[in-house]
């Protein structure tokens, strides 16, 4: 296996302790889900380049990359449901965007083909990783501004208000994005659709 492979596997991998942190709660837990979800990230970005880079472009990689993606990002939304962070709809219409573009690139991969993520994914995923590290980075402070007394009360659920705005802002934006990102590739990819 090469490294560009291993690297999408140990965001698979990642994936549980990822969710274990976030839920389990212990001092400062947001920070420890937070790291671990951009180290995740960076796994994210530099798989692809290493893989074009050097050649090392496989079949399993086109598939499993956009699949380690999916299982990330749906884990911590649905993380975020758990814990009242997020929007149950969105997390629907994430979910029912990827189960429709996985089904189409499993019937591409019966007829042998293999359909690659395409800009829009590539837009989406992106959206969806940014607002997933803002959520955290904010649910951090808050926790960090409670446990050092740093701010009033009064100021930190002023804060705590603002961060949950600014949260579902973000949410709703990457929702929208796969939304569209989906329409767009079925669209791209409707002969498939055909034979479903």
């Amino acid at each position: 296996m090469n490294l560009p492979n291993k690297l999408t596997l140990s965001r698979i991998i990642l994936v549980p302790f990822f969710v274990a942190s976030l839920l389990i709660n212990f001092p400062f837990h947001t920070a420890v889900a937070l790291v671990i979800f951009v180290v995740a990230t960076f796994t994210d970005m530099f798989d692809g380049k290493i893989a074009r880079s050097r050649g090392l472009v496989t079949d399993f990689g086109k598939f499993a990359d956009p699949l380690a993606d999916k299982i990330l990002v749906l884990s911590a939304l649905l993380c975020f449901v758990q814990t009242g962070w997020c929007d149950c709809i969105a997390v629907i219409i994430v979910l029912f965007r990827e189960f429709s573009v996985t089904s189409i690139r499993l019937v591409a991969a019966s007829k042998g083909k293999v359909v690659a993520a395409n800009i829009f994914g590539k837009i989406k995923t992106v959206t969806q990783l940014v607002a997933i590290i803002a959520v955290l980075l904010m649910q951090f402070l808050i926790e960090l501004f409670t446990v050092t007394s740093a701010f009033s009360v009064d100021t930190i659920l002023y804060l705590q208000g603002i961060f949950t705005v600014v949260s579902l802002c973000l949410i709703w934006i990457s929702t929208i994005m796969a939304l569209v990102s989906g329409v767009i590739y079925i669209v791209q990819n409707k002969q498939f659709i055909a034979d479903m």
